[in-house]
């Protein structure tokens, strides 16, 4: 009789083998071992290759990424194979893959084959390559064309388990002791009796004014600011996009203008610099499928890598990352339309159409001025997306769509008029490319995380180490030294931990990188890093020399 076979239990093949695929190939990337003086990470959100396809025919010459090194990212998150835009920031900020919503925190569940538990870590805020970045004495900027406080930008710069926080996330920026933030998010800066939506009483904008920063709310002020640290507001929420900006905002900076500027301010510091740069709302319209507004803010990213990339090869010592988070829409040059055709398909079918635009849905409908009549729906449409054949249906589906939704009726009225598909109004799973400029050797396909580390390893210091300085629980450390703390949550909009020890008492404002002692002197302390508490754990996390600080005063 012949040896019998070895059975493997299924389910535990299908482990075995997605570990080995999951985790085979990210250790290539760790042949990277030159520093840099300066590192640019661009993100065009929601960019798949589909987007930059259609923008390169659209544009009818290479795109300014067309000309770096190119390798493959694994996008999914801790608990979903398709990743939110908060968890795939967390993982190229801070290096670990998290939770669906969660910006800056260690995952609070984790349910994909392969991504490691935290443990005792779960939720935790965990220090970002930014916040890195200020340790080793570099400046740091943010500049996003969305509200500065979205997702992707947020992650670089604040902790919390909910992205849609932008109150919270706004108070953690401006304490956070950047050097440039270019953006949108004014609203969230203000309390409500300025217009704003804070419930704080704070005017985070006069905040940053005590702060140093010069505050800058168009284009024009933007060029001609010559302070240190600058902070653009150049929108109550979002900027707009790309080809509506030109007609519609012209006062708003364009993305690569908002790079170049940074880069100005940001080069002067001797040790160098750290600035990540999002085209955040191309994104924003593969949601709704509107093509136009796709190609020009993929056209407006590639503008500010060109910008990027200029200047790494005029001054060196820079490296360059530009790359997506997710892909969004399932867009694909194709569609069901051209199922019969698809090897004839001519350059005139898919861009004739779009050519003929000169705004996005949401251009069109402020041009629209509230006014839905059929004659002016015709007028406006044919005017600027250049469709005279709009039917009965269509112009319905205008009529019916709510205020700050046209983009999600007129940008499929555009598609349909081409050949572009798309397979969802989500985010997509798929890989996604990278491009890379400053490391000559190939880096094949790794996971998301490995952007952050790559990012640390270029400026030399340990993201890990940075993270033990500057997010230490609070309870455990002061109980060290025989000493309590309490949270103060009589003001939920404000609240404070609290360290009492014999004759003296500490109190670190949360969302803030202050701490204020009183004892036989009373005194204030800028810290180097904000203290940040950990909702889902109730957990306080404080930088560790808050400990010391508080030892020292008398």
């Amino acid at each position: 009789m012949g040896k019998k076979a070895l059975r493997v239990p299924a389910a535990v093949l299908v482990c075995v083998i997605a570990l080995i695929f999951l985790y085979s190939a990210p250790a290539a990337a760790n042949s990277q071992d030159r520093h840099f003086r300066n590192v640019i990470i661009l993100v065009g959100d929601g960019m798949g290759s589909a987007h930059t396809t259609l923008a390169r025919w659209y544009k009818g010459s290479p795109l300014a990424f067309d000309a770096m090194n190119v390798g493959g990212i694994r996008t999914y998150g801790a608990d979903s194979l398709i990743t939110d835009s908060a968890p795939a920031a967390t993982a190229f900020a801070c290096g670990h893959k998290s939770t669906d919503k969660s910006i800056g925190i260690m995952p609070c569940r984790v349910t994909i084959p392969g991504v490691p538990d935290p443990g005792p870590s779960r939720c935790k805020p965990i220090a970002s390559v930014l916040e890195g970045a200020k340790l080793t004495g570099r400046a740091v900027g943010l500049v996003a064309t969305s509200n500065i406080q979205h997702a992707t930008p947020a992650a670089y710069s604040s902790h919390w388990p909910d992205r849609a926080n932008f109150n919270e996330i706004a108070r953690q920026q401006v304490y956070q002791n950047m050097d440039v933030i270019f953006g949108g998010g004014k609203r969230y800066l203000l309390p409500r009796e300025k217009g704003g939506t804070r419930t704080d009483g704070e005017d985070l904008l006069d905040v940053a004014r005590s702060k140093g920063y010069a505050i800058v709310t168009d284009r024009e002020q933007m060029v001609k600011a010559a302070s240190k640290k600058v902070w653009g507001a150049f929108a109550d929420d979002a900027m707009a996009y790309e080809f509506d900006r030109r007609r519609l905002a012209p006062a708003e900076p364009g993305l690569s203008e908002m790079t170049r500027k940074a880069i100005e301010i940001l080069s002067k510091n001797k040790k160098g610099f750290f600035l990540f740069v999002e085209g955040s709302k191309i994104d924003w319209a593969a949601h709704a499928h509107d093509p136009i507004g796709v190609i020009g803010d993929v056209l407006a990213f590639e503008e500010a890598v060109r910008v990027a990339l200029d200047f790494a090869k005029t001054k060196g010592g820079t490296l360059v990352v530009a790359l997506a988070d997710h892909a969004t829409g399932g867009m694909s040059l194709g569609s069901k339309q051209s199922d019969g055709i698809y090897s004839k398909l001519q350059y005139e079918a898919v861009l004739a159409p779009l050519k003929k635009a000169s705004l996005t849905g949401e251009g069109v409908e402020k041009m629209l001025k509230g006014d839905l009549s059929e004659g002016n729906i015709k007028n406006v449409v044919a005017e600027y997306l250049g469709i005279t054949d709009l039917s009965a249906e269509e112009i319905g589906a205008i009529q019916s769509a709510k205020t700050g939704r046209f983009n999600n009726v007129l940008g499929p009225i555009v598609s349909r008029r081409t050949y572009i598909g798309w397979t969802t109004s989500g985010h997509t799973g798929e890989d996604i490319f990278f491009y890379y400029h400053g490391i000559g050797k190939p880096l094949v396909i790794m996971q998301n995380t490995e952007i952050a580390l790559m990012a640390a390893r270029a400026m030399g210091f340990d993201l890990t180490a940075a993270d033990k300085r500057l997010f230490t629980a609070a309870d455990k450390a002061f109980e060290a030294v025989g000493v309590s703390t309490t949270i103060d949550k009589k003001d939920p909009g404000n609240m404070l931990l609290v360290v009492e020890a014999a004759g003296k008492k500490a109190e670190l404002p949360l969302g803030k990188n202050v701490m204020r002692i009183a004892g036989k002197t009373e005194t204030n302390h800028t810290l180097e890093g904000v203290t940040v508490l950990a909702p889902e754990t109730g957990t306080v996390y404080i930088p560790a020399q808050a400990v010391e600080i508080f030892k020292k005063a008398k």
